[in-house]
């Protein structure tokens, strides 16, 4: 065999190999995993000094919601049921490409920047399967290599399946190779970076690439979301500017409204999305910006708007993630809580992630039904398993697993994983679950400071706003404690299903709102 057939072949074969499932963690390795980390908490890992934490929804004042109690040994058989019911829905979720070319699962936005041929379809599924046949007939075009490895990041967000993520590097790898500095794969790169929570090396990517084309989308968009998690504000806005100069379109709009909402300008955020959604046409496209009012929506407590954006975004693509969990938000918050539970219960069984299984945790502890404390400390287990899977495929989970374990699990364990993240960024949302993971921690004076960062910047969010209050309270400062917590519970009443509940009662304790 020829040097140029043999590179054929191997390009064919990792083709092949790109057809087949995503390996995933078992069962077994996940409640093991999950299991390890309950008997470190269990031990009691002493915290050294000066460490700092995470988010949640529960002060010290007051019993941790789920908190576990027990012997690691007495967790086990739970653990391992929840690490059967998490890994069954994941390989349901991820779906097996090429193997189900006529499922219309999936509809693709072109939010995230995706290629005009894997939108046509309005399919990711079928357009993968599509993009598979062409690349065992022509294994060295570097441009399907990318658009495979950028739809494998698209398929891994849209179905809560990390697993896919080492398949899409290797397909950006392979086009990389193919041909050196492609801003499309680059592009993927950065793209692929940033859904792994590594930001700096998003951005990094995502400068290279608009080395190459200054007009990349991808690039322009994810360079605006690496400067937003990294905190860099300035020069997210300045980045929205330059992007919406250069690409006007759904993923610029969506992203230049976020980044003026984390200024405290609502109406502008309100008034560009709404622009978007005018202009959507692409099913995909409309269920993203329309999600997007929705959430928007619903952080200013305007259920019935929100429960009508979310509608929205459905009938443009009945399985969008956000959507399906912002109604089920929504629905609790305006009081319909069993239609609530049946929906989260519907996300949870095809996509069990963090913020979803929290939720549904909660929900059933406000139920407070006879079977629901056990059902709650499942999805609070869930969490952990999930942690697992994600850590194994790359992706940096420690503010998931601060925000869960702050409220719902081992305090410590949530100081940990903030002080981690704490040290990769500062942004509002890393200020907010440290400030709350010291609270948790009774470190209320160190934790003051970082609970009023977080809400500096003029970013409206009842969450964030609670814990402020809270914290306050911890610390003598009675009126202000007041103050926000009054406006955590005038802004968006239903926040969350266990922490609304709390701030009424610690307000009530102050004295009411004045």
């Amino acid at each position: 065999m020829s040097p140029r057939s043999n590179d054929d072949a191997q390009e064919r074969n990792l083709v092949d190999e790109a057809a087949a499932p995503a390996e995933t963690a078992t069962p077994a390795e996940a409640a093991g995993a999950a299991e390890t980390a309950g008997a470190a908490e269990t031990a009691g890992a002493a915290e050294t000094a000066g460490t700092v934490g995470t988010a949640g929804t529960a002060g010290t004042d007051l019993p941790v919601p789920g908190e576990r109690r027990g012997s690691a040994r007495s967790r086990v058989p739970r653990l391992a049921a929840c690490a059967v019911a998490l890994a069954v829905a994941m390989t349901a979720g991820a779906v097996v490409l090429g193997d189900r070319a006529g499922d219309d699962t999936g509809t693709v936005s072109s939010a995230p920047g995706l290629d005009p041929e894997l939108l046509a379809g309005g399919s990711l599924a079928s357009g993968i399967s599509a993009l598979q046949s062409h690349l065992k007939a022509q294994p060295k075009d570097s441009g399907g290599w990318a658009t495979l490895g950028m739809a494998y990041v698209e398929q891994a967000r849209t179905n809560g399946d990390p697993s896919r993520y080492p398949q899409a590097q290797r397909a950006l790898e392979r086009s990389l190779k193919l041909t050196p500095d492609n801003d499309p794969a680059l592009a993927g790169r950065a793209a692929l970076a940033a859904a792994r929570h590594e930001f700096p090396e998003a951005l990094a990517y995502a400068e290279k690439a608009l080395d190459e084309n200054a007009f990349n989308e991808r690039a322009l968009s994810v360079r605006i979301d690496a400067l937003v998690e990294l905190g860099r504000y300035k020069e997210a806005a300045k980045a929205a500017d330059e992007a919406d100069s250069r690409r006007p379109g759904v993923p610029v709009f969506t992203r230049y409204a976020y980044v003026r909402e984390l200024r405290g300008d609502i109406a502008t955020a309100r008034r560009v999305l709404k622009q978007a959604l005018s202009g959507a046409t692409a099913p995909g496209d409309i269920a993203y910006v329309a999600g997007s009012l929705g959430q928007l929506s619903w952080r200013e407590g305007e259920y019935a708007a929100a429960l009508k954006y979310y509608e929205r975004a459905l009938r443009a693509d009945g399985t969008y993630l956000p959507a399906l969990e912002g109604r089920a938000r929504a629905q609790a918050a305006n009081g319909d809580r069993a239609a609530a539970i049946r929906g989260m219960e519907e996300v949870v069984a095809r996509f069990p992630l963090p913020g979803p299984l929290v939720v549904l945790g909660e929900l059933y502890e406000a139920r407070d039904g006879e079977q629901d404390p056990a059902k709650a400390r499942d999805q609070y287990a869930l969490v952990d398993a999930w942690t697992s899977l994600a850590r194994a495929h790359g992706v940096n989970a420690d503010l998931d697993t601060a925000l869960a374990a702050a409220d719902h699990g081992d305090p410590k364990a949530a100081l940990r994983a903030a002080r981690a993240e704490w040290e990769r960024r500062h942004t509002v949302h890393t200020a907010d679950a440290l400030a709350w993971a010291l609270h948790v921690n009774g470190r209320d004076d160190e934790a003051l400071s970082y609970a009023r960062r977080a809400t500096a910047t003029g970013y409206r969010d009842a969450t964030f706003l609670y814990h402020r209050g809270m914290i306050e309270r911890a610390t003598g400062h009675e009126k202000e404690a007041r103050a926000g917590l009054s406006s955590a519970l005038a802004l968006n009443p239903g926040f969350s299903p266990v922490g609304a509940k709390q701030a009424k009662k610690a307000l009530t304790a102050l004295g009411g709102a004045r």
